[in-house]
């Protein structure tokens, strides 16, 4: 006990100073992500409408939520299909991208950063979307359309569940040059020189051999963050579907967990099964995070 708490002593001694610094971060963490989290998984076993104590239940919502909600499978399928395509799509775009653009001239490269990151920002995209596929004739796809003799009159598009998640898709990758986008062109930028000259010296022949010997290796921080970012966005998504498509869309045809958590949590108050879904849509995060830095690690192999 006593070697312990000298340990520990020697520990604080030597590395006092950066845990003071590293202690405003730890306790927002605790406080606003880890206490939630931990809370939610409780509150998830229970049976809970935020006016009466909680019911413990068990294991109930979960059983409900994979047997007997027909709406969540629907919203399970529809994640998992948008979050398959965009979040692949969206990463190697952000990074191919920010690749292209860093060869540009400061100020070109400035400005293009500028012009691919704006849309990530911008409050008004919905409306531009809207505007687009309107279900009239005043809106641009329509117009086009009819104009070319493709449709006789104007498609439906947000009633047409054959349209409502691939145009859900198309959005999702037009605003996903973001956060990831703006890491990867700062680690583009960090990336030593030097070590291009010494690649050239060890063989390497080409561009696709020094990004992937050097560029990638050396980026591996700025890779990891930007999957981090992606797979939290393909998965979280709920705007885009709501603004659009409506809620709720056409036979649930853009419905995802987080709406379906939304519609739980926010509109009928229960919340131990709004819970049960939040912790759900967690771990699959995880184990997606989990597996794609295992492949990230690995680049440069």
């Amino acid at each position: 006990m006593n070697r312990a708490r000298g340990r520990a002593s020697g520990i604080l001694a030597k590395h006092g100073a950066k845990y003071l610094m590293i202690a405003p971060f730890g306790v927002i963490f605790i406080v606003f992500t880890a206490f939630p989290v931990a809370s939610s998984m409780v509150i998830s076993l229970t049976s809970f409408n935020m006016l009466e104590t909680p019911e413990f239940t068990g294991l109930k919502n979960y059983i409900n939520l994979f047997i007997n909600d027909d709406v969540f499978l629907i919203a399970l399928k529809n994640t998992l299909f948008f979050a398959g395509i965009t979040g692949p799509i969206s990463y190697l775009m952000c990074f191919v991208f920010a690749w292209l653009i860093n060869g540009l001239p400061r100020r070109v490269r400035a400005f293009m950063t500028l012009v691919f990151y704006a849309p990530s920002i911008s409050g008004n995209a919905y409306l531009i979307w809207k505007l687009i596929f309107s279900s009239d004739l005043r809106g641009y796809a329509n117009s086009v359309l009819s104009g070319l003799g493709i449709t006789n009159g104007a498609v439906l598009f947000f009633e047409n569940k054959a349209y409502v998640l691939p145009i859900l898709i198309a959005v999702q990758l037009w605003l996903s040059l973001g956060v990831s986008f703006l890491s990867f062109i700062a680690g583009l930028q960090n990336v030593d020189r030097a070590l291009y000259e010494a690649g050239a010296i060890d063989g390497i022949k080409n561009r696709w051999q020094e990004l992937w010997f050097i560029t990638l290796p050396s980026m591996k921080p700025q890779l990891l963050f930007g999957a981090v970012m992606q797979i939290t966005a393909s998965f979280s998504v709920s705007t885009i579907s709501t603004e659009l498509a409506g809620f709720p869309s056409v036979e649930y045809s853009g419905h995802t967990i987080l709406t379906h958590l939304q519609d739980y949590g926010v509109t009928r108050m229960e919340m131990g099964y709004a819970s049960a879904i939040a912790t759900v849509l967690f771990f699959m995060m995880i184990v997606t995070n989990l597996v794609i830095q295992k492949l990230i690690r690995r680049i440069g192999e």
